[in-house]
């Protein structure tokens, strides 16, 4: 049985512990490939301001005509769903099929709630980093054949210093936005580098470049390293960056 843990959106300080915008699994590792199957080509959900890190979920509200059909296909075709984000630009193509970065994260179909009008809301769970290989036009919404990104680096931070510190830093944030419930989770020794990382990269509130910065890190140790430069940055104003190589 997965446990559940709760990181929240930190945009508003007085009620954002009440507000459910990402969940963590504390688990060990993510479903395998071989667990959950993903598909060679795979639905593409591009947005301006959302993006997804695997081990976390993320909640979805679906009004579009074109995207409750990608929700109806994809329910019936693997349940997955590549979050992607605009590039800068978008705006005047909305409608259209404006660029995205090429690099995303697929996520699962957990939970799909219907309501009366045709639109619904649903859950996605994070799986894997994705690339895309090629871009298809021929439905109503895009589509992408896809590769997904190797697990193994994403494992462990590696060096047990640069998790203290993350630690340390997240919960001074944490406790300067009176998130004291927060501050038990990314203290709990038994949540993995992974999710605890991911959690974090998903709940700050950055600007979405800045968590597809995160995203595109070449492994959690380097993605841990941005991690912790950017709330430096947000506690103390520093100017002089170390981990963004």
């Amino acid at each position: 049985m997965v446990t559940v843990r709760v990181l929240t959106d930190l945009h508003v300080d007085r009620n954002f512990e009440r507000r459910l915008s990402y969940r963590m699994p504390a688990v060990n590792d993510t479903p395998s490939s071989k667990a959950f199957p993903v598909p060679e080509i795979i639905p593409i959900f591009p947005l301006p301001n959302v993006v997804l890190f695997p081990d976390t979920y993320l909640p979805l509200h679906i009004f579009e005509p074109r995207y409750r059909e990608m929700v109806a296909d994809a329910s019936r075709e693997g349940s997955c769903i590549g979050m992607a984000l605009f590039k800068q630009g978008w705006e005047s193509q909305y409608y259209g099929n404006p660029p995205v970065f090429s690099l995303g994260c697929v996520g699962r179909m957990t939970h799909i709630e219907p309501l009366q009008d045709g639109r619904s809301n649903l859950i996605l769970q994070g799986l894997y980093r994705y690339t895309i290989e090629e871009e298809y036009f021929d439905a109503r919404y895009r589509k992408a054949r896809i590769t997904l990104g190797p697990s193994a680096p994403f494992q462990t931070i590696a060096e047990g210093p640069v998790r203290t510190t993350l630690t340390e830093l997240a919960m001074r944030y944490l406790q300067s936005r009176k998130a004291d419930k927060l501050c038990e989770l990314v203290t709990d020794e038994a949540m993995t580098d992974r999710v605890l990382v991911n959690g974090l990269s998903s709940c700050l509130d950055l600007t979405p470049l800045e968590k597809q910065f995160l995203l595109e890190a070449e492994s959690l140790h380097q993605q841990t390293r941005r991690l912790i430069d950017f709330l430096k940055f947000k506690l103390d104003g520093e100017t002089q960056l170390s981990g963004w190589g």
